[in-house]
């Protein structure tokens, strides 16, 4: 059974710092690519973070300098450290876990989300 479990989120002023941690179990970790992903109210999922299973990674412009995603194949577990908190990064942050097989077929796992809210 594949889990991917969310922790870290809460409330934080603008400017604080969060890190978010996803930690895996049921795949074979190293050989997917892990993703942050987020969703405001009213707004469609958006991808924030991504890192390959060789470690490189790509943000979104907006987060860009203030974020960073890192993984630890030891643990199963993903990190999104989450510097310099706008108002606009409130939203609910999922982990995602993907792999393309050779077969062309992808394996696509989802976590329960955990809220981020920056707010004054």
């Amino acid at each position: 059974q594949v889990q991917l479990v969310e922790s870290g989120g809460g409330l934080v002023q603008p400017g604080g710092s969060l890190r978010l941690s996803c930690a895996a179990s049921g795949i074979f970790f190293n050989l997917y690519a892990m993703g942050w992903y987020r969703q405001a109210t009213g707004k469609q999922r958006e991808l924030v973070a991504a890192i390959t299973s060789g470690g490189s990674t790509n943000y979104i412009d907006s987060v860009k300098g203030r974020f960073t995603i890192s993984r630890d194949n030891a643990k199963r577990t993903v990190y999104l450290q989450m510097n310099s908190l706008k108002l606009e990064d409130t939203a609910v942050y999922y982990c995602n876990a993907n792999r393309a097989r050779r077969s062309g077929s992808v394996d696509d796992y989802w976590g329960q989300g955990t809220q981020v809210t920056v707010s004054s």
